[in-house]
């Protein structure tokens, strides 16, 4: 789906194309997590690196992409690094290099450790933002440090859903884009590149629940939902409109 002539939603994944800096985008992959879960006693199956890197060898066979821009939130533990993260994110390394990708991350508040990986695993490593062409990528726990000369802002960390309703009034959750304006940019919200993640649902929840600080500065309600399905992107219209069918439900 083509959101406008330089962005393209890859059908059905969590991943945004820039035509004019030829790179893929995706964000919150919480490497490790199964791992990180086990030791705190939940046993999941690992299905999570093998889920992104399914996800991320389709969006380049249909891009042909030459960078991957990871935003923010690479791994899952906040004040340390599992041996499991660092395992996945090695596999996760190399994938790139066999794919002959340039890998570019914007540290989120779940990689403090991850600079300590840049020398030797020669990754571009940029915290919390990076202007790349005339995009502004940051992960979204911080407020933009400047907006100047930037055409459309990327950010990540909200993992946006909408719930909605089917005919026997039963709850679903789909992740989704969210798409609107900034201080009179345009912004685009990642969903979250994780397997785990059902999302937040920003048609039933309060805004002021809403995780990023960007949230108490614009109306979410007047932003658009596109919604990934089943091999689909769609676009389900206003956040405004989704919050009242919700309502009535």
């Amino acid at each position: 789906m083509m959101l406008n002539d330089d962005i393209e939603l890859v059908d059905g994944l969590p991943i945004a194309y820039m035509k004019s800096i030829d790179a893929i985008a995706c964000t919150d992959l919480h490497l490790g997590y199964e791992g990180v879960m086990a030791k705190r006693g939940v046993l999941i199956p690992k299905v999570n690196l093998k889920y992104i890197l399914e996800a991320l060898d389709r969006a380049l066979k249909k891009t042909r992409a030459s960078t991957v821009i990871i935003n923010g939130d690479i791994k899952n533990e906040f004040s340390t690094v599992d041996i499991e993260e660092f395992y996945e994110l090695y596999e996760f390394i190399n994938f790139a290099k066999e794919k002959g990708v340039e890998l570019i991350l914007i540290k989120g508040n779940h990689d403090n450790f991850v600079e300590r990986y840049k020398r030797p695993f020669n990754l571009k490593v940029y915290n919390q933002e990076a202007k790349v062409g005339n995009y502004l990528f940051f992960h979204g726990e911080e407020l933009p440090s400047t907006i100047k000369d930037i055409n459309l802002l990327i950010m990540g960390h909200e993992h946006p859903a909408v719930v909605i309703y089917d005919s026997i009034d039963r709850k679903v959750k789909l992740n989704c884009f969210l798409y609107g304006y900034y201080r009179r940019k345009r912004l685009l919200v990642l969903p979250a590149l994780n397997y785990f993640s059902s999302g937040n649902g920003v048609n039933i929840e309060p805004q002021e629940n809403l995780l990023a600080p960007i949230f108490k500065e614009i109306d979410v309600d007047n932003m658009k939902a596109i919604v990934i399905g089943h091999g689909e992107t769609l676009d389900f219209g206003g956040i405004g409109e989704l919050r009242r069918v919700a309502s009535q439900a």
